[in-house]
């Protein structure tokens, strides 16, 4: 069984809101839901090409965010985005590479898909307290 891990972070790195889905499912679906889980809206919205679709840009214009996607290359119409601001998505990864120092979330041991999210909270927490 393969699953995703789905993160929001802050500007410091923090995790805010965690996802898991199925590892054949799309990302950028799950984009939205997690935005409006958010208890204020954030300033820009900073993705990887993969969330360059309409839905995900409506969501974050619906946030009052503003979009730091680059676009697809097959779209018609080229959107500017901040590349200094897109150099902030490392803050993702970086969050990646911290709760993957703990074995278990790494190699996940867990058997069932909610302990497994509920070890990402708890490495998640963790790394708050850091």
């Amino acid at each position: 069984m393969t699953t995703k891990v789905h993160a929001i972070v802050d500007a410091l790195g923090n995790g805010l809101r965690l996802a898991l889905t199925p590892g054949q499912h799309a990302d950028s679906p799950q984009l939205p839901g997690l935005l409006a889980a958010l208890p204020t809206a954030p300033g820009a919205v900073v993705a990887d090409r993969a969330y360059d679709t309409n839905a995900v840009l409506a969501a974050v214009a619906l946030a009052d965010a503003e979009p730091v996607i680059p676009p697809k290359t097959s779209r018609k119409q080229q959107r500017a985005y901040d590349i200094n601001l897109y150099a902030d998505r490392n803050k993702v990864e970086r969050f990646f590479g911290r709760l993957k120092e703990a074995r278990a979330f790494a190699t996940r041991y867990e058997k069932t898909a909610a302990s497994f999210l509920a070890v990402a909270h708890l490495l998640a927490a963790l790394d708050w307290i850091r």
